[in-house]
Formats: C-alpha cells, structure tokens, sequence
C-alpha cells in the first residue's frame, strides 16, 4: 500500500510527474495521438500483484516511445512509483468488485477501483474522450492542456498581488501602531487574515507551477518575487498575541485551526480573533492588545531566535524592550555590549521608519 503520504502530496507528486517535459507526460501525449488509450500502474507491491492476471514480466527502463508501443496492446501497464521502469505490461486487472466506483466506462472503473485499493496513482488514457485521468486515492483529476491552466494561474497571480498589496499596508500598520502600542485586536486580526489570504492563493498557484511543468517557471519566479518577502510573519504575528491563559495551544494548532476556516469565516474579523483567542465573551474587535515582540525583533539583523526568545521571556513586552537601554540589554544572558548595542540600534531603526511610514 502506498499510505505513507497523505492524499494531497500523492496527488502533487503525481502530477509533477506528468507535468510537460517529462519522458512520462511525452509518452502519454503519444497514446492520445494514437488514439488507443491507456491504463497505467504507478507502483508494485503485493497488493498490486494480487490484481494482476496474465500479461509480461518485462523490468526494462522507462521511455515514452516504449509506453506507446506497449499502449496498443490491450491490458494494463505497471511501473514503478517513479515511472522509471516499466515492470509488466499487457496485464488484466482484477480489483474488488465491491469498491465503489462512480465511473462507467471499464477502462475508468477499473482505475478507480484499482487506485482505492492499492493507494498507487492510476493514469486512465481515453481514446474516445481524449482525455488523460488520474486516480489517487478517492480523487480524480484530469490532466488539461497548459494554456487553460496558465490562464487560471495568472487570473490567481493577479488577485495574489491585490492580497500581497493591502497586506504590506496592513502590516505597515501593526507596526507603527505596536511602536505606539495602540494595537487593537482587530488590527492584529487583519493582518493574520491577509496572511492566511496569501498563503492560501500562494499553494494555489504552487500547484499550478507543479502541474505545468517546464511551462510554468516564468510563474514560479512571479510568485517567488511576490512571497519572498513574508517568510515566517505569519507564525510571529501569532507568536506576538497568542494568550495561551484563555486557551493553551500551540502555535501550530492556531496556523491548524486557521487552516481550516472556509472563505466566509475568513473574511469575518471576529472570527479570525476567534481562532486567536483574542476575543473572549462580549469582548469586543476594538479592545487593545499588546505584542511580545518576536516579529519587531525578528527584523534585527544577525538575531538567533534563541536571543530572540530570551529577549522576549526577560522583558516580557514589546514597550519593555523599546525601553530598555544596552545596560539593560546587557543582562539577558548571551546577549553583550556589542548585540545589545545592534538590538537597540535596530529597534530604534524599525520604531522611525515604521512612524515615518504611516505618518508622512
């Protein structure tokens, strides 16, 4: 059984596996052209043996003209997880009849089936539909040609870079505000929602650039170019608020329950405060909150996180560390003169260009 990875990485990996310019993408392009179908194997163990009835041994290396040679007989095709080798061809299969299928066709309920049943990926070539389709675990998806996908993709680069934007403006906010310390629970709401907007049309489009393959890298540098920049804010915002008194979590289980808001509960601030334990009775978006300081100090150059932590458990505040002068500094241990000196230095920087920022 293929149950080591979850459905989702299966599927991901499945489809960098087809994706253009691969020797297994080639070989399928060439059975659609031919127009006789497919129904290919990707994995061997004793589960997929049990199914199989008749046909060759062959274990001979993978090529796409080989795949379309073997395509004309009738039977199934079994390679391994890698598709670089091809191990038996012209097989029948035999799934459990009992497997619900929601397919018609033979071809197609047999890749259903078989997919349920061993948890390899199973590909479905279509001579009459001309189509390609993957079966991983319960999911089916069929392969289109890059012009469609490339259209979505940039439809969703475009709405990343609104997200993107409005997020550097909410952020730019939270800053000046936590110098000030005038931050509300609904400002550091806002700012995790956009966080989460961006990190969920972000794994969209790292699909997207996975499912083109060679023709998706002019995308892949557009959303590095947009997302480079945010890197971990999302855990430090987080980390800056979480009150782990009203609720005991971590803050994987927060980014977790984050992650499992639908679009009408993401858009909802009081929600989003919610999933943060911010908000607790009739408390209300405008009640004020103070930040520990992770994401500020975090902007510190040449800062490890371990100084961070100890920074943040001595002064136990943001405004405490804003205060506090290099003597102070100085006692925190691992910190000396010349970090202390940086810290200050930094911090003092952020406090000027995050007013600057909003006020001019």
């Amino acid at each position: 059984m293929a149950g080591e990875r979850s459905e989702d990485e299966l599927l991901l990996a499945t489809l960098a596996a087809v994706a253009p310019g691969t020797e297994l993408r080639d070989g399928l392009e060439r059975i659609l052209r031919g127009r006789t179908g497919a129904l290919i194997v990707l994995g061997q163990d004793r589960t997929v043996d049990s199914l199989c009835s008749g046909g060759f041994s062959l274990d001979v290396d993978f090529s796409a003209t080989r795949l379309r040679e073997l395509a004309k007989m009738d039977g199934a095709i079994i390679c391994d997880r890698e598709a670089s080798k091809v191990l038996r061809a012209a097989v029948q299969l035999v799934p459990d009849p009992a497997i619900e299928t929601t397919e018609s066709g033979t071809r197609h309920r047999t890749a259903e089936r078989v997919a349920k049943q061993t948890g390899f990926p199973v590909i479905s070539v279509s001579a009459s539909m001309n189509i390609v389709a993957l079966y991983v675990g319960n999911r089916r998806h069929v392969l289109e040609q890059s012009e469609a996908i490339l259209a979505r993709a940039n439809q969703a680069l475009a709405t990343l870079e609104r997200y993107k934007s409005r997020l550097d403006e909410v952020t730019g906010t939270l800053s000046a505000l936590e110098i000030e310390d005038l931050v509300t629970v609904r400002d550091v709401a806002s700012v995790v929602q956009r966080l989460e907007m961006v990190r969920r049309i972000s794994e969209e489009i790292a699909g997207y650039v996975v499912e083109l393959g060679t023709d998706g890298r002019l995308l892949a540098l557009q959303l590095d170019e947009l997302i480079g920049g945010i890197g971990p804010d999302r855990e430090l915002v987080i980390r800056d608020y979480l009150d782990s008194a009203k609720r005991p979590r971590t803050v994987e289980e927060v980014m977790a329950d984050l992650a499992t808001l639908d679009s009408a509960e993401l858009v909802d601030l009081a929600q989003v405060a919610k999933v943060l334990a911010l908000t607790v009775g009739s408390e209300s978006l405008d009640g004020a909150v103070t930040p520990r300081g992770y994401r500020l100090l975090s902007k510190v150059p040449r800062l490890p996180g371990a100084i961070v932590d100890r920074l943040v458990d001595h002064f136990d505040g943001l405004q405490k560390l804003l205060a506090a002068n290099i003597e102070d500094l100085m006692t925190v241990d691992g910190v000396g003169e010349q970090r202390a000196r940086a810290v200050r230095e930094g911090l003092s920087r952020l406090a000027e260009s995050s007013i600057l920022e909003r006020y001019v």
